[in-house]
């Protein structure tokens, strides 16, 4: 069954054990997935779903209403698909701060996620993951990480058969920088690149951030697919 700016927003809110819940808005056409997914994750803890939305423009407006911490937004929708409004969202300018956004698919190799994450978004998940591990994906981008699947990754973008001195030619990586885009692009978190070049966390915090300055990515996932795009990483080469 599907539907059309169906979206109500009626969407129980439930509070986590501890501390503020994170607010979460969730974008699907399809009205019983939406429907589903709004009763689970208002289930689980820390998550206080407060809308929901038929499509990419009733979703663009419930973010400016009710200005949710997270939107798990479908890439398949009419009107406007979730990688128009993810770019809308992010470019927002009546929010100083704009939601971070969860893909969520049916399938790993769609893609629409790849141009979503180029786009802007946190990360994906797939629909058919248990439901707790969705819960996770969201309070993990709303605490200002990624969800990267280096793996998934690899098999969606279809990089160019360019040299590494050619990848990034405006960006002006330094080395150090190339290799820790190319630790980045194995799932490595900050504590894990700083200890595989044997630098602080601070240090290895600054490498990313120019990283993902000069590459003009609005987050680490969207740093890697720039990286597997432009040829800089290439699938199954590591050193």
């Amino acid at each position: 069954m599907t539907g059309t700016g169906t979206g109500t927003g009626t969407c129980p809110a439930t509070t986590g054990p501890a501390g503020t819940p994170v607010t979460l808005l969730i974008a699907d056409d399809d009205e019983v997935t939406r429907s589903g997914l709004c009763t689970l994750l208002a289930a689980q803890p820390g998550i206080a779903v407060v809308g929901e939305a038929g499509d990419g423009v009733e979703a663009v407006e419930q973010v400016r209403r009710l200005r949710p911490d997270v939107v798990l937004m479908d890439v398949r929708m009419p009107r406007r698909n979730g990688i128009e409004a993810t770019r809308q969202l992010l470019a927002e300018p009546t929010m100083a701060e704009p939601p971070k956004v969860v893909v969520i698919t049916t399938f790993e190799n769609d893609d629409y996620v790849t141009a979503a994450l180029s786009a802007g978004a946190s990360g994906f998940v797939l629909k058919r993951l248990p439901v707790r591990q969705i819960a996770e994906a969201v309070r993990v981008v709303a605490a200002g990480e990624a969800i990267l699947f280096p793996a998934a990754l690899r098999r969606m973008v279809t990089p160019r058969p360019l040299a590494s001195a050619e990848a990034l030619p405006k960006a002006a990586l330094t080395g150090r920088e190339e290799e820790v885009l190319r630790l980045m692009a194995t799932g490595m978190s900050n504590p894990e690149i700083a200890e595989s070049l044997t630098v602080s966390l601070e240090t290895a915090k600054t490498h990313v951030g120019n990283v993902l300055t000069k590459l003009g990515a609005q987050n680490r996932t969207h740093a890697v697919v720039i990286a597997y795009e432009s040829g800089l990483v290439v699938p199954g080469v590591t050193g």
